[in-house]
């Protein structure tokens, strides 16, 4: 939905007086307007135009307003109709009600009675928007919780709760299925713009030649088919936030565009001569290393700086097993609901290889294993068997314990081995580990870690 002062509003008047004052009044006040003198020629516009409102004089030669009415809401149903005669009646007014109009004026014309009206149905039309934009978010905000006590995932945390209520472009990079767009739509949720859309925008998924239309929209006539104006989503998000998923796929001639775009907060549309200023803020993702990215030539270096302002990596799950259990209660509690089975937990046995699997789609991988499980267990519990065939233990000890402190150490040893392995220094090791320097150098000795 355009803003108010870009709406297209169509008159259609057989008296030239009337719509040319109405035109020059309506343009005044920010609005496009065309004019028509008749039915036909009016509905010649609807079919090659869109129009937000229109404003139709009952009293028209050939086709009537009202046969206009029927004709138009055809071509264009989301067209908000206005009828103006010097003949009304109540009757008549419930009759033109009944037929699909949305208002209607009486001649003599008041101008900020017009002005009203139309300002009206706009904000209504704005506001159901919003409404249906709402619903969508709360449908998905059981999607969208954020899971993890981990060292890693507190820190993802806190970054993501520093940065929220600033400016600033966020780079969040991290294999596909860590949760990028969780991280993303979370900052949105503690940033000032909350209130005002998110739009995701998957750049994998979309042709390059579409998507560049997509973002910013085209003007009619800008290619064979643009039969109207398009408003492209960094205008649509309005005060919100637009997340670029998957950045690394833009073609290098978006990505110029795209550069544009954030250092001038506007770009020009497809097919359109003038710049457009939008106030949404990006935030982008990739499941690719954007500097070997920029080293090859794929990606520009320029852009990247811009983007990388603030950059938030998402640590893969086999980088953070201790929050397995956890996100295994939150995702099974959903599909649980979703499917209505009788399941309560995952068995001893189910939850040990759970733990043990690499996990290489991460947290995806692990929701659509849980989501298959629950499809075809029988309860109360998960068990092996109703896990994935192809889902097996891949950890450095392939010998799986039955005793769940035996695997629980196990499992802690070869974390703290990992993360000393990457950071010798004991003072940063237990910075990492969310732990006392004291703590770490007792459970060293405790586990018979060497170093």
């Amino acid at each position: 939905m355009p803003a108010e002062t870009s709406a297209n509003v169509l008159v259609v008047d057989d008296e030239p007086i009337i719509r040319d004052s109405l035109c020059e009044f309506l343009t005044q006040e920010g609005f496009t307007v065309s004019v028509a003198g008749s039915a036909e020629e009016a509905l010649a516009l609807a079919e090659s135009s869109r129009f937000d409102v229109a404003l139709c004089d009952v009293q028209l030669p050939g086709l009537d307003g009202i046969a206009l009415l029927d004709r138009l809401l055809k071509i264009s149903p989301d067209t908000f109709v206005i009828l103006i005669t010097a003949y009304g009646t109540v009757d008549s007014a419930v009759s033109a009600f009944q037929r699909g109009a949305h208002d209607y004026l009486m001649k003599p014309i008041l101008l900020d009675e017009v002005l009203a009206k139309i300002r009206r149905l706009l904000q209504y039309r704005q506001l159901s928007l919003d409404n249906q934009w709402l619903r969508r978010e709360l449908n998905r905000a059981s999607d969208g919780t954020i899971v993890g006590k981990s060292p890693a995932m507190l820190r993802v945390f806190e970054m993501a709760r520093k940065v929220a209520p600033t400016l600033a472009t966020v780079l969040l990079a991290g294999e596909s299925g860590t949760g990028k767009e969780v991280i993303a739509r979370s900052i949105h949720r503690q940033s000032p713009r909350a209130d005002a859309r998110f739009i995701p925008v998957n750049c994998a998924a979309i042709p390059n030649d579409l998507l560049e239309n997509q973002l910013f929209g085209h003007r009619k006539g800008a290619f064979t088919g643009a039969d109207r104006d398009q408003t492209g989503v960094f205008v649509h998000a309005g005060q919100g936030t637009v997340f670029l998923d998957e950045i690394a796929e833009l073609s290098l001639a978006t990505q110029a565009k795209l550069l544009r775009a954030i250092e001038m907060k506007e770009f020009i549309p497809v097919g359109a001569n003038e710049p457009i200023a939008f106030d949404a803020r990006i935030l982008a993702a990739t499941n690719k290393q954007l500097a070997k990215e920029v080293e090859a030539g794929r990606f520009r270096e320029d852009l990247y700086y811009r983007l990388n302002v603030v950059c938030i990596t998402l640590p893969p799950l086999r980088e953070r097993r201790e929050d397995i259990p956890d996100l295994i209660e939150h995702l099974l509690a959903r599909h649980v609901a979703t499917l209505g089975k009788r399941i309560t937990g995952v068995s001893h046995e189910a939850m040990q290889i759970l733990l043990a699997c690499l996990w290489k789609g991460n947290v995806r991988e692990l929701d659509n294993a849980l989501q298959r499980a629950v499809i075809l267990g029988d309860g109360p519990l998960l068990t092996p068997a109703d896990l994935p065939p192809d889902l097996t233990p891949q950890l450095d000890d392939p010998h799986l314990v039955d005793d769940l402190g035996e695997a629980t150490r196990r499992f802690e040893k070869q974390h703290i081995e990992r993360i000393l392995r990457r950071v010798p220094d004991k003072r940063e090791a237990a910075r990492l580990l969310g732990v006392g320097l004291s703590s770490l150098y007792r459970r060293i000795a405790e586990l018979g870690i060497q170093t």
